[in-house]
């Protein structure tokens, strides 16, 4: 138990069944995003959802980053293609997982047909900014 005395809003319990799900409007028309409650309940310290495709991308989502702490992203199905402002180029697949630090420059170039990801962000509300091609990539 946490003893710690906070003048802060307090945290909620959050349970989201397979069964009853919640889907949310989201960054992506061709993406489905299923809300995991944790928003609400964290009083928007932390956002999770599963952004689930029945299709693989027709093309790549255009180089952008996201104003926020950190993304967190966990592959439940599927994979998904990545590039980095580093040059860095990345395929996570089902079990696989990555932090992508707020600010960060990426693309995603491809996903399988069928794909569930599990994306954690602090904070909750975070925004996409559209941005150039890193020079030299």
């Amino acid at each position: 138990m946490n003893d710690a005395v906070s003048t802060e809003k307090p945290q909620s319990l959050a349970i989201a069944t397979a069964a009853d799900p919640v889907y949310v409007a989201g960054r992506r028309e061709f993406f489905k995003y299923r809300e995991l409650g944790v928003t609400e309940a964290t009083n928007g310290r932390m956002r999770a959802q599963v952004t689930e495709a029945s299709q693989g991308l027709s093309k790549e989502t255009g180089w952008h980053y996201h104003v926020c702490e950190q993304q967190f992203i966990y592959m439940l199905k599927g994979w998904v293609d990545l590039e980095f402002e580093d040059g860095r180029k990345v395929r996570l697949g089902q079990g696989d997982s990555m932090m992508i630090p707020g600010g960060m420059r990426h693309n995603e170039t491809a996903t399988s047909d069928q794909m569930d990801i599990l994306e954690i962000s602090v904070p909750a509300k975070f925004g996409t900014v559209v941005c150039d091609k890193p020079a030299g990539i």
